[in-house]
Order: C-alpha cells, then sequence, then structure tokens
C-alpha cells in the first residue's frame, strides 16, 4: 500500500508539448553523463521527462538507462524541490555507467540548478 502512494508523487511528463515547452523555455545543465533542462511550473510537484536516443543504444540499453534514472529520483525524491519540469537527456557514455555513477551525474546536476533541498545537500 505505501509502494503505491511512493508512486503516486512521481508524475512523469509524457506529451511532446511539455518537452517541447522544457527544451524551448528551460535552462540546461550537462555533464558527461546527462543534459538536465529545467523549467518551472505552476504546480507544488515537480513531473520528470527521460530522454534516451537510438543514438546511445538499442532497446534494451535504451530501457536500462530509464530505468536506472528513474530509481535514482524515487529514491532521491525527498531532497528535490517542488515546482519543476524536469526533462533528462541521457548521453552515449550512460551507456556504460551503473546505478552510483549515474546517481553522482543526476545529483550533480540537481545541485547545479539549485533543485537540491538544504537538508540533502
Amino acid at each position: 500500500m505505501a509502494f503505491s502512494f511512493l508512486m503516486s508523487k512521481f508524475q512523469a511528463l509524457k506529451k511532446n508539448q511539455d518537452f517541447q515547452s522544457v527544451y524551448r523555455g528551460g535552462s540546461s545543465r550537462a555533464n558527461r553523463l546527462l543534459v538536465m533542462l529545467v523549467k518551472k511550473n505552476e504546480s507544488p510537484s515537480n513531473r520528470i521527462g527521460i530522454s534516451v536516443s537510438k543514438k546511445v543504444g538499442n532497446s534494451v540499453v535504451r530501457h536500462r538507462i530509464t530505468r536506472l534514472l528513474r530509481e535514482v529520483f524515487r529514491l532521491n525524491w525527498d531532497g528535490i524541490r517542488g515546482g519543476y519540469d524536469i526533462v533528462v537527456v541521457a548521453r552515449g557514455l550512460a551507456r556504460e555507467s551503473g546505478y552510483s555513477q549515474m546517481e553522482s551525474a543526476v545529483l550533480h546536476l540537481l545541485r547545479l540548478h539549485h533543485l537540491l533541498s538544504e537538508e540533502s545537500v
């Protein structure tokens, strides 16, 4: 029962229009593994969009990266400030990275965007 409550807080960007809005109006930061675009939204909660191009790898690789990123956000969700649309774009080097490298890359970009709450820093 508690699991469904946790997942209800995690909202995803699904519509192309939402992704395009973040691409056009958001601020961008990048590191070796990921590019993160962030745009303020009108709601108190965050929405996450994950984009992994075919250039990164085949469908097995792309889905693995997507699952890793979703898990990183799930485990660090309480430490992220609310009210933002966040799009994460995986780069080619993400193909070889594991969970700890992916988590480090996401937290680095969240810090650059000043989205980590003070208690989680």
